[in-house]
């Protein structure tokens, strides 16, 4: 790779039922091994694919990334040098549609961190029905090293060293981790900058998540966190119970945890504990904490640890809590066998992607505790992202009341249709949601068959 260039890795092929995983790092949080992420999704895939009776041709499609794209990119840095920085871009498959997916600034992103999040996203566009294909980025990067000068000029070189390989028609990115609205704003600029001037107006599509006054769409902020809200009011409505009888807790309060924390409390569930990386706190009574002051201490100190409403405990105690619903919103490896023993919950709600590893999924089937999956829990981002992103092309502006009730309207269909398949094939959730995604994959490449 050159400084500035763009390399293109042309992925390899294999078959879904491919067993050549390696053992990756230790998990971020949760301790012990774990196979790499990217198998762990193909494995995932194989199941559901196994009890569909998915095509040949299209298990093998989705086995591997339809283009991966790595850079190499220099910044000059506030005092004068220059650091170098690395990031990549991951096209998993746009059969439904242009690629979609976040963008993520973290000192761990990888290349299969980021090949995993392409395949999932791929899954959960086409489990929500909506026409994206599935994309992911990251830049390898402590962002809190870095000024708001630095960082600026950084996503800035990382825009046009990828070039070509995004656009509003063929690759959108949006935030993710330590990435946010103003981040998005920066990539706009850039990348409109890079048009012939009578073609600048079509950049406003290149991203979603970008701020209201530049083009943005009300509600996407809390999109994720909103629909995780709809979906566990979903299951409470089949467990013939209301949201205001339940209590939880949550792990991270970045943009999903506390938007999520947020919401219920507004519909009278009960916040009991947090975790993220600073610490764990719990109430001091099941009055339970409140979301909304817990939120702007993040806000000033970035973190929960320390906050004067609650009292510090151990991450085997905050585990260890007992509630109705629990939510995984921080990264992915996070319930694993330790700490899937350890949960005294009735429902995990995914927030985040890819929380749960193999090992954690089967003590939760063990132990009967429902999982709302991530591919379905925490799709409110990217169908809000589509909203955006077709007004952008209309020139549309929808009110945040027509928006929250069209992203529930595409979470009941899809939360209908997984329940169905689940229902119809004797399957856990998890699998029945890759199921319904898979059929849908499927039956477009029937209906449009295979170049050449």
């Amino acid at each position: 790779m050159t400084a500035n260039g763009t390399a293109t890795i042309d992925a390899p092929r294999a078959p879904l039922t491919s067993n050549g995983s390696a053992p990756s790092a230790a998990a971020r949080a949760g301790g012990g091994e774990h196979p790499k992420l990217f198998q762990r999704v193909r494995d995932q895939m194989d199941r559901a694919a196994e009890a569909i009776g998915l095509a040949p041709e299209v298990r093998t499609i989705l086995s591997s990334p339809a283009c991966e794209i790595g850079v190499n990119f220099p910044v000059k840095m506030d005092d004068g040098r220059v650091e170098m920085f690395s990031g990549y871009r991951v096209q998993h498959n746009n059969v439904l549609g242009p690629f979609k997916g976040g963008i993520r600034y973290h000192p761990d992103v990888s290349l299969d961190e980021v090949r995993a999040l392409a395949a999932w996203m791929t899954i959960k566009c086409a489990l929500v029905d909506i026409p994206f294909g599935g994309g992911k980025g990251g830049v390898q990067v402590d962002p809190s090293t870095l000024s708001r000068r630095e960082l600026e000029r950084m996503t800035r070189r990382f825009v046009y060293a990828l070039g070509a390989n995004i656009g509003p028609g063929y690759d959108v990115p949006a935030p993710d981790v330590n990435t946010d609205a103003r981040t998005m704003a920066w990539i706009v600029d850039t990348y409109a900058a890079t048009l012939p001037p009578q073609e600048r107006f079509r950049a406003l599509g290149v991203v979603t998540g970008k701020p209201v006054s530049a083009g943005g769409s009300v509600g996407r902020e809390k999109a994720t966190g909103q629909g995780v809200v709809d979906l566990i009011e979903m299951w409470a409505a089949d467990q013939r119970c209301k949201v205001a009888d339940l209590s939880y807790t949550v792990q991270g309060f970045g943009k999903v945890g506390s938007w999520a924390a947020r919401i219920l409390k507004d519909k009278g569930a009960k916040l009991l504990a947090v975790q993220d990386a600073t610490g764990a706190i719990k109430a001091y009574t099941s009055a339970g904490l409140d979301a909304d002051v817990l939120a702007e201490h993040v806000k000033k100190t970035g973190g929960v640890a320390g906050f004067a409403g609650a009292q510090a405990t151990s991450r085997e105690a905050f585990f260890a809590t007992q509630a109705d619903v629990f939510i995984p919103a921080a990264l992915e490896n996070q319930v694993t066998d330790e700490t899937a023993r350890l949960l005294q919950v009735r429902l995990v709600a995914e927030g985040a992607n890819g929380p749960t590893t193999t090992e954690g999924d089967a003590v939760l089937r063990e132990r009967h505790i429902a999982v709302l999956p991530d591919v379905l829990c925490n799709a409110g981002g990217v169908i809000v992202s589509y909203f955006e992103w077709l007004q952008n092309r209309s020139g549309a502006a929808w009110n945040a009341a027509e928006v929250d009730q069209r992203l529930r309207e595409i979470l009941e269909r899809a939360y209908a249709r997984v329940k169905q398949m689940a229902a119809d094939k004797s399957l856990d959730w998890r699998d029945a949601a890759y199921a319904v995604a898979l059929r849908r994959i499927e039956q477009v490449y029937g209906e449009r068959g295979i170049f050449p």
